[in-house]
């Protein structure tokens, strides 16, 4: 046979470079120790592909050969490998893998007819699984950052965001079929969306924060998904929210998560889960207790939800009136002390004035109010 020296140098086509990154991949993972050999063609090809998709400063690149690449590593089913065994990878591959995923995620074909790019479609259809192997990235430290990354990625897309929120368990091992799902059905709470809030409050610190970017990232884009979500859901969702991360002991999760939730029940597209959420006298309560926490920022979270939700609320339920009602001398006795090293704040300090004049004008007694009507949007 003769021997070609040039064809050493050759260019792989995109099938090849996808079909042999899949092949390098299989062996990475079935040694039992790093071998330096098969680290560095992992790389090499991972640079290649990272290189086609994104370009150099002396490169510029080609929407036909991105198209390409992309095409072909859906057909080798490579984002599957990448997904369910980037914690395994090295560190510069992990980041490599990050770019690639989600540049291929975010690819659409020039004056393409399809909304999405065709990686999201073909996840959607094909192997919805590649998402939930990614949010299963928070599972350990070496992945989370970069699953992530990606996930926050494929998250623009609404389809991607209720493939998330609407996963089950199944033990046929048939991935999710999202055209025949009830979006107004709740789900069971064992699908992989309900593992964030662990992940939030008792993952290492980069584990957590990147999870909760993520978990925000999900409950606010789509407003029109997640409202029906939270409508079909609402009692396991507040239940799991309140006591996991809004009592969490985590000072920072604590944190972010009452202010998250502010944002949630204040959201024009949540209003009727808003409305469900402050007829609950115990959701008050556990809004209160903040006030009184030792930490001033949990404090000042607390009360912006106290007074925009609760208080400033004209259509307060018998229960949230009786319970305002029975502590209001306390409350006027509490608030005027309330956080007075904010005193140069002045819209802070209207607030709080106004917060304190609704607790004066509560009736003597528990009255029935009109109850809101349910809006549609």
């Amino acid at each position: 046979m003769a021997f070609n020296i040039f064809n050493r140098n050759r260019q792989k086509s995109n099938p090849e470079l996808a079909k042999s990154l899949k092949e390098v991949l299989q062996r990475y993972i079935s040694e039992e120790k790093a071998n330096p050999k098969t680290e560095e063609e992992l790389s090499r090809s991972l640079t290649q592909m990272k290189t086609v998709l994104q370009g150099t400063t002396e490169l510029e690149v080609s929407p036909d050969q991105q198209h390409g690449l992309i095409s072909a590593l859906l057909q080798e089913d490579v984002l599957l490998y990448l997904a369910k065994s980037i914690h395994r990878l090295p560190f510069e591959s992990r980041k490599d893998t990050q770019v690639i995923m989600s540049s291929a995620f975010r690819f659409k074909p020039p004056n393409s007819p399809d909304l999405d790019p065709i990686a999201i479609n073909w996840v959607v259809k094909r192997r919805p699984e590649i998402i939930t192997a990614l949010c299963y990235g928070y599972d350990r430290k070496e992945s989370a950052m970069p699953c992530g990354g990606v996930l926050r990625e494929a998250l623009k897309h609404e389809v991607v965001a209720a493939i998330v929120l609407y996963d089950e368990p199944n033990p046929d091992g048939k991935p999710l079929d999202l055209a025949n799902i009830n979006l107004d059905a709740p789900v069971s709470g064992n699908g992989v969306f309900w593992n964030f809030f662990d992940w939030i409050d008792k993952g290492a610190f980069e584990v957590s924060a990147d999870a909760f970017n993520t978990f925000r990232e999900l409950l606010t884009k789509h407003k029109g998904l997640v409202a029906r979500y939270l409508q079909a859901n609402f009692d396991s969702f507040f239940a799991k929210y309140n006591k996991t991360l809004v009592q969490s002991e985590s000072y920072v999760t604590k944190r972010q998560s009452i202010k998250l939730l502010g944002e949630i029940l204040l959201d024009r597209s949540n209003y009727n889960i808003m409305t469900k959420y402050v007829d609950i006298g115990e959701h008050l309560k556990i809004i209160m207790r903040l006030l009184k926490d030792d930490r001033k920022m949990i404090n000042y979270e607390g009360f912006h939800v106290f007074k925009k939700v609760f208080v400033a609320n004209p259509n307060k339920s018998m229960e949230v009136q009786k319970i305002l009602i029975g502590n209001r001398d306390k409350l006027l006795k509490f608030l005027p002390a309330f956080l007075q090293d904010r005193q140069d704040d002045d819209q802070f300090m209207d607030e709080k004035s106004f917060l304190i004049r609704q607790i004066e004008l509560l009736p003597p007694a528990p009255m029935l109010t009109q109850q809101p009507v349910a809006r549609n949007y």
